[in-house]
């Protein structure tokens, strides 16, 4: 599986898509994401262990309490999936001239 492969099936799934959303405005620990989603926190344990192996976030423990966890979004995290997407969009755009060009003959 590759990089974006692992990241199009974490954020395939509406609970850690809505992780992302919150991590983008700041870092929350996993408490806080578990009440803001609504699930337990066991099942978010789960849902951030995947964002973390995909890469998108990554987690550090502040030095006045190592038992707990801080999550950010990681940065770049979505330069591979921008630039499928951009591949995709020139192909498209490519295609769409081309059809232009032969209605118009």
């Amino acid at each position: 599986m590759t990089a974006l492969d692992s990241k199009l099936n974490a954020l395939a799934d509406p609970t850690r898509r809505a992780i992302v959303e919150l991590l983008v405005q700041r870092p929350h620990r996993a408490s806080d994401l578990a009440d803001a989603t609504g699930v337990t926190r066991s099942r978010m344990s789960k849902h951030l262990r995947i964002l973390l192996n995909a890469g998108i976030a990554r987690d550090e423990r502040p030095a006045h309490d190592a038992r707990s966890r801080v999550f950010h979004l990681q940065p770049d995290a979505m330069n591979d999936m921008r630039r499928w997407l951009e591949q995709l969009q020139q192909q498209w755009d490519a295609q769409l001239q081309s059809f232009k060009e032969h209605v118009e003959r």
